[in-house]
């Protein structure tokens, strides 16, 4: 049903919300949805509103979409984020869409739509051939200085010598506040150079986000849970020697492994609040895995829960997710929104879907661009795990890695 290709053109397509999840595998599906037939959305939304999105999502048969912003933390706990978003996504958006198309092995097959009268449009629209990569020069300037980032990183290590944590992600922004670009072709160009297995390209109305992510915060197949925090990142190598070489240095790096063994007994700790008793393993513990442009360490932790269990309760006992804000958890975050000195907003959250059977994967925002294609506002957020063990210079060092394509793609 239409030309060989991995990613559909989306440049055309007039509706207000259009989400599209790549899963970066040339064999395997993506999902397409666009426009919206029924939606709930939520701006600073309470503990309340998500009972109402448990009560949509169960309402509504079919194909459900959504983001959840990394402030929805608020409602879950007793914290707050008085810093303005000036990208302008709702916090809380779920939606149905009008049309859903399936990209498999290249072939576009509509999932839900068939009855929209301009979905044969759609579809021919997507199979054109893609635009060039039309993207803007210019660059993005720091939030903070390197000096101020590395006083951050010392002050937030006498926190951890203290005991007041024992890892934090520690999160610094990159913006222009007049920086016009092409969203879609931005998105090309980022997938170009990450081939990312969760990214995803989002338009809400003015606002965009431009995602290579490869982390997955939480997936769920009948009745089994599986999450795959990443903690550990160093830089892919000039050759095959030296790849190998770097991969072996992640793998028996102590700082590394510490880091992300901490967080994966803090998603053990999550997903037994939903478990079925004694269902909670740990499938992988510190697997590198190599993506484009880094090998990260990947654990997958795996649980079984009641038939009857939603994303909604998932949510509830899991969000946000450890590896974007460290242990404990809520001790964690209020020490973000303090050193912190700009609102994450959906950096840190998450975007996927929840299909016909009330399976859904929802990604971890990292790796990404968001803009506001009304301000021109464009702002890049790279993060990473601080633990006692962390060298200021390095934590530095491995922001600027984890940033490079992003600001390559704006060139």
């Amino acid at each position: 049903m239409g030309r060989k290709t991995i990613l559909p053109n989306l440049s055309n397509l007039t509706d207000s919300t259009c989400l599209y999840l790549h899963d970066g595998l040339r064999e395997s599906r993506s999902l397409l949805a666009i426009g919206q037939k029924e939606h709930q959305s939520f701006r600073n939304p309470t503990r309340e509103d998500i009972v109402k999105l448990k009560d949509f999502i169960k309402k509504q048969k079919g194909w459900k979409f959504g983001w959840i912003s990394y402030d929805v933390k608020n409602a879950l706990e007793d914290l707050e984020t008085p810093l303005p978003d000036p990208i302008g996504f709702p916090d809380l958006h779920f939606f149905v869409p009008r049309i859903v198309i399936s990209v498999e092995k290249g072939e576009l097959t509509v999932l839900s739509g068939n009855d929209q009268p301009d979905c044969h449009e759609v579809v021919n629209a997507l199979k054109k051939d893609l635009p060039n990569h039309q993207t803007s020069t210019g660059t993005l300037s720091p939030r903070i200085t390197k000096e101020e980032y590395l006083q951050a990183i010392r002050t937030l290590q006498e926190h951890i010598q203290r005991g007041d944590i024992y890892e934090i992600n520690f999160c610094q922004d990159f913006y222009s506040e007049n920086h016009p670009i092409e969203p879609f072709g931005t998105y090309l160009s980022l997938h170009h150079l990450t081939k990312a297995p969760f990214s995803v390209f989002l338009k809400h109305e003015d606002s965009y986000l431009l995602c290579g992510s490869p982390e997955r915060y939480i997936k769920k197949a009948g009745t089994k849970l599986i999450s795959e925090p990443i903690k550990g990142t160093i830089r892919r190598g000039k050759d095959e020697a030296e790849d190998a070489l770097l991969k072996e240095a992640l793998r028996t790096d102590v700082k590394e492994r510490g880091e992300n063994i901490m967080i994966t007994d803090l998603v053990r700790n999550d997903l037994s609040k939903i478990a079925q008793k004694g269902s909670v393993k740990v499938e992988e513990l510190c697997g590198i895995h190599s993506f484009e442009t880094v090998h990260q360490m990947i654990s997958t932790v795996t649980a079984q829960v009641d038939e009857e269990t939603d994303f909604a309760d998932t949510l509830l006992a899991t969000f946000p997710m450890g590896s974007m804000t460290g242990a404990p958890k809520v001790r964690a975050m209020q020490l973000t929104d303090r050193y912190e000195v700009e609102r994450r907003g959906l950096y840190s959250g998450s975007v996927g879907y929840i299909d016909p059977n009330g399976d859904f994967d929802f990604n971890v925002v990292i790796r990404s661009l968001l803009y506001n294609a009304q301000s021109h506002y464009l702002s890049a957020k790279v993060g990473g795990a601080i633990t006692a063990l962390s060298e200021p210079e390095k934590e530095y060092e491995e922001c600027l890695l984890k940033a490079e394509a992003l600001f390559r793609s704006l060139h």
